[in-house]
């Protein structure tokens, strides 16, 4: 689109941020250098050095004698012997291959590189920490990139759905599981973190809580959750996982959250009384604060997804009145969506001044938010043509920076919220900045921007413009290891077909790139002697005698 184009450039050098200074690093002692020296070139002094062995044992270990046997013994060899190594080396390479495959589907990561690191680079001198002085600089920029690399760990979806009101529907109809081993591996950890502690041994119901939240199948998980009901019907937690996994609509889901609240607000209070006693009262106090805190949230969104909207509104505002230390929920996200189903776009304003800082972590909610805020005053009468034509006013400046800047932070988004892409089920964890949390932003707020006139023909154009050629981050490939290992089966299996039906064809091949590797060996020693003894202008000339002579071997 040439308007689309018009519009990008109109708008790019404004929306480019100053590229950062870098920091100064400390200067480190002579003890420290030499130290972070030798580990670097820790590989390199074994190699020569195992070099160094070789040369020196090459007469006791009789290597040219042994290399002239190996020769006699390669060139007596015949293609039968070829055909079953490649299909023996075929077949491991593929077994390798499927092993990766499966391992990286499973956890996420190479099994090989993953020894490779942990185990093969600290005894090749590998290092992962730096020497830094206390005070130094580098210690400010490590905060700073310990904060950058908050937007890539895996974040808790704070509208994620529930299991088994919304998800099991999905696999009612379909008799497909919406979420994956790993995501609901993810979950079970975020609910040992923040509904156990160490006085649950104090509680029996607790204990089976304990067990509950570590169980991987849904019915044993549910059973156990009942067992804890009967030594204690007060049990919170119990009442928390059966409106999330057994309760099949959102009805049923809120009357148990509201047993939950009731049982957590009376042991929160029984917390708070005993919470400077020990420091286990005070564990004690943070799990009943972190149960007492999702249940009202989980109930504000059994009203928002009920149409109580303003109910919603109103328990979140007074859970971050009451605990603002708890921004880790982003329960400001939840709040920021019932605004806008409200249209309170006045709240939602405030709420962004409020949560759009730079010292807080970013997300997709609010970056394309504030764009829909910005959009929204100039989208009704927007036109590329006329754009183009007569420049961008004042307001659609702010709108296209306010767009550059969301699309920056997560490029996914456009293509789900102009529907290029289906969207599907969010899941419950996702990675800032990538495909997942695009998923989730948009399967929950494409309606505030199709209410919105003009607001997606807008994000199109400045998209298209800008950012539609530009390669989208980050971008999860597969290791290295397992196209390595996919190649060689490939080529395996290719030379042991090709030998099988041609078998003197590759006997010659054989020979040949054998009788190559050999004169390259007898040929390397003379060489490297004769350059050695070269300098000045005489180089050229015995150059030109070596090449002679190699020519000469060769009509031999």
């Amino acid at each position: 689109m040439a308007d689309g184009d018009g519009l990008g450039e109109a708008a790019t050098a404004a929306a480019s941020p100053p590229a950062p200074a870098p920091g100064l690093s400390p200067s480190l002692g002579w003890r420290e250098r030499l130290r972070a020296g030798l580990a670097g070139t820790g590989a390199s002094l074994w190699f020569v050095a195992g070099l160094g062995l070789l040369y020196a044992l090459r007469v006791p270990l009789r290597l040219c004698e042994n290399l002239a046997a190996v020769t006699v013994f390669l060139n007596s060899l015949t293609p039968k012997f070829y055909v079953a190594l490649t299909g023996t080396s075929s077949l491991i390479s593929g077994l390798i291959f499927i092993f990766e495959w499966w391992y990286f589907h499973k956890h996420g990561t190479s099994f090989i590189e993953q020894v490779s690191v942990s185990h093969l680079r600290p005894l090749m001198g590998g290092t992962e920490s730096s020497i830094s002085e206390p005070g130094s600089s580098s210690n400010r920029e490590s905060e700073t990139s310990r904060q950058n690399l908050s937007e890539c760990k895996v974040w808790r979806n704070p509208l994620n759905l529930f299991r088994g009101a919304e998800y099991r529907r999905y696999t009612w109809v379909t008799g497909k599981e919406p979420l994956t081993y790993y995501d609901m591996n993810l979950s079970a950890q975020d609910h040992q973190t923040f509904f156990t502690c160490d006085t649950d041994f104090l509680r029996p119901s607790d204990t089976v809580m304990q067990k509950a939240w570590r169980e991987r199948n849904p019915p044993a998980r549910i059973k156990a959750a009942y067992q804890a009901l009967e030594l204690n019907n007060d049990c919170a937690t119990a009442y928390v996982l059966l409106a999330e996994e057994e309760a099949t609509t959102i009805v049923d889901a809120e009357k148990l959250f509201k047993q939950a609240l009731k049982a957590g607000e009376t042991i929160y209070r029984q917390s708070q009384q005993c919470q400077h006693q020990s420091p286990q009262h005070e564990a004690q106090l943070r799990r009943d604060t972190n149960v007492l805190v999702y249940i009202k949230r989980r109930l504000a969104m059994c009203a928002r997804k009920l149409g109580r909207i303003r109910e919603a509104v109103k328990i979140m505002r007074d859970l971050m009145k009451e605990f603002p230390p708890l921004t880790m929920l982003n329960i400001h996200e939840n709040l920021l969506e019932s605004l806008l189903e409200l249209q309170a776009y006045a709240d939602v304003q405030a709420v962004l001044a409020k949560y759009d800082d730079i010292s807080l972590p970013k997300s997709a909610a609010i970056c394309y938010t504030a764009a829909l805020l910005k959009t929204r005053t100039v989208s009704d009468k927007f036109s590329p043509e006329t754009a183009s034509r007569r420049g961008l006013s004042t307001a659609e400046i702010n709108a296209v920076e306010a767009i550059h800047r969301a699309v920056e932070f997560n490029p996914h988004v456009p293509k789900y919220l102009l529907e290029m892409k289906s969207l599907i089920l969010p899941p419950e964890h996702i990675l800032k900045r990538g495909d997942s949390e695009a998923i989730a932003y948009a399967f929950f707020h494409l309606q505030h921007w199709k209410r919105i006139e003009g607001a997606l023909n807008l994000l199109q154009c400045t998209w298209e413009g800008t950012f539609h050629h530009v390669s989208v981050y980050p971008k999860k490939e597969l290791p290295f290891f397992i196209h390595f290992t996919a190649g060689l089966c490939s080529s395996t299996a290719m030379i042991a077909l090709l030998t099988h039906q041609f078998p003197e064809i590759m006997g010659v091949f054989a020979k040949a790139a054998l009788w190559t590797f050999e004169r390259v060996i007898q040929n390397h020693p003379a060489q490297l002697t004769g350059h050695s003894v070269l300098d000045g202008p005489a180089q050229a000339e015995g150059c030109f005698q070596w090449e002679a002579k190699g020519q000469d071997q060769a009509k031999g």
